[in-house]
């Protein structure tokens, strides 16, 4: 095992291969260790959060050095069968890259069993293994901006099915019409960990009349309601906003990453401003223009990029509101929140919460991979909660963590070197802080793509197996342009990470608006983590 870091509270454990992996992942589900949080299993890799708190990330390395990693898993009894038309476009491409027919191609992919090793890159997105090794072929070389939903596709030693069309460089061999993730259904990934797979030609055979998977009904949640009791209904809305909250955890065996509000400190603030739980939802209105008129008598507060608030009553008259504060409202008020001149996103909380339906045990709302309540735009009437038995008093001592920046400042935002730093070159570690970066428009909750003079150059072109990403996560493409992870990264990734930006800037980094630069300052070099003693 290689142990690596990746940040404060995540390391990367290597191992030989994904059986050795799997066999991990599963003594530490069967014989957990204190302190673990979260794991993410990958081809080669395993990454683990952890509470420092708890223990250090060497005394978790001893504690995991010492497993047993000789065991391997049974076989799952249960079966998915996918109907699929052999029509993708890369199909003759695969034939020559394995010397096969087309029709060898097909008969050795219906002829296989796979089965679901981990799940990643995209809800639903399970990563199948057992193929036959004649179909194993490389990623493409120019990935593509958009690949259909449904679509069958190979790469190296994975078959997979593409949930939700995204870009991508797998090899498309045919498309199914079997949907992969669908939150009608429980749970919604049709893939799971340990299933067995098996495909079949629809050219052949018809698909089944029942459906591949039982399910029990989920109602899908909304955002938008109204009700007798209080509502805000919003009059505009330039940007949609979001509901957020403190995020969506323990779903990563389905492929979903936490997302949860891009500065979370900020989302406490207007919670606590209010006398809510700090947990509960909150709307994150990007760049402001976000006005409503509220329906009854309320509290709200606004905290987060100071952005301008007025208040216009029942008479027509204006008044200006301060940030971070409780405000009261009466029956008919508008509220408008005008434009930051600096930062990203501000958090609108109510007294009593916003009475919007969990997904999957959170109200974030993940744009990547659109799971959530919906967008909140122009016209939605949002009601109110009415459970006041967790309300405190107001808190009037609120105020920013940080001062936000502009756009044409330059930040600087500390990174742990890792878990792929020895994949660059000494110059490309080094023009990681040696230069600024240039936050792109390109940039959004998924990630900030940035541009700099010299691209962060790699020792040579090898292909990363996919691996767990983590928010703050530096992952550097082809191009050497890196982009920084947000909370609505996917789980897993296949280009390197040369470093990791400290939990403690996540929240300011959710605020950098576009044409900022960012200096990056590693606060650790890069070394492989020694297990201690426990």
């Amino acid at each position: 095992m290689r142990f690596l870091p990746v940040s404060l509270t995540t390391l990367l454990v290597e191992l030989a291969d994904l059986d050795e992996t799997l066999a991990l992942f599963a003594s530490l589900k069967a014989e957990p260790v204190e302190g673990i949080e979260e794991m993410i299993p990958a081809a080669r890799t395993l990454m683990i959060h952890f509470r420092p708190e708890k223990l250090t990330a060497e005394k978790l390395a001893g504690r995991i050095s010492r497993r047993d990693l000789s065991a391997r898993l049974a076989p799952s009894d249960k079966l998915i069968e996918i109907p699929v038309r052999y029509d993708g476009e890369d199909l003759e491409d695969v034939a020559n890259l394995t010397g096969l027919s087309v029709e060898d191609v097909i008969r050795r992919h219906t002829e296989s069993e796979f089965t679901v090793a981990f799940c990643g890159f995209a809800p639903g997105f399970g990563y199948l293994v057992g193929g036959d090794p004649a179909l194993q072929v490389p990623r493409r070389q120019s990935p593509r901006t958009r690949i259909p939903a449904g679509s069958v596709a190979l790469a190296g030693a994975f078959s997979g099915v593409y949930p939700q069309a995204s870009p991508g460089g797998w090899q498309i061999i045919g498309t199914t019409p079997e949907k992969m993730w669908d939150l009608s259904r429980d749970p919604p990934a049709l893939f799971q960990p340990g299933y067995r797979v098996r495909f079949f030609d629809l050219a052949k055979k018809h698909a089944p009349t029942t459906p591949t998977a039982v399910s029990s009904k989920i109602t899908k949640p909304v955002g938008r309601s109204a009700s007798d009791g209080l509502t805000l209904k919003v009059l505009a809305a330039p940007m949609p906003a979001l509901f957020q909250d403190l995020g969506r955890f323990s779903q990563t065996g389905q492929g979903v990453s936490a997302s949860g509000a891009l500065d979370k400190g900020a989302l406490k603030a207007a919670n606590r401003a209010v006398g809510n739980p700090i947990d509960s939802p909150c709307l994150e209105i990007a760049l402001g223009g976000f006005s409503f008129e509220i329906s009854g008598r309320a509290v709200v507060a606004v905290t987060g990029a100071p952005c301008p608030v007025t208040i216009r009553d029942a008479s027509g008259q204006t008044i200006p509101i301060e940030t971070y504060q409780p405000i009261s409202l009466e029956p008919g008020d508008i509220v408008t929140c005008g434009h930051p001149q600096r930062g990203m996103r501000s958090y609108l909380a109510v007294r009593g919460g916003f009475a919007v339906k969990p997904v999957l045990g959170s109200a974030s709302t993940d744009t990547l991979a659109v799971v959530g309540p919906e967008a909140v735009t122009a016209g939605a009437v949002l009601t109110v909660g009415t459970q006041t038995k967790a309300l405190k008093a107001v808190s009037v001592t609120e105020a920013p963590a940080f001062e936000h920046p502009a756009p044409g400042d330059t930040l600087t935002l500390d990174v742990v070197m890792g878990p792929r730093s020895d994949w660059f070159t000494e110059g490309g570690i080094a023009n990681l802080s040696a230069q600024l970066w240039q936050v792109t428009p390109q940039s959004n909750r998924v990630g900030i793509r940035l541009s700099g003079d010299v691209p962060l150059e790699r020792k040579d072109k090898a292909e990363l197996p996919s691996e767990g990403t983590a928010t703050g996560a530096i992952q550097v493409p082809h191009s050497g342009q890196p982009v920084l992870f947000l909370a609505d990264h996917p789980l897993t990734g296949g280009y390197p990470v040369i470093g990791t930006v400290a939990e403690y800037h996540l929240d300011l980094a959710g605020q950098i608006p576009v044409n900022a630069k960012i200096r990056f300052r590693p606060i650790t070099a890069f070394a492989e983590i020694r297990p201690a003693e426990a």
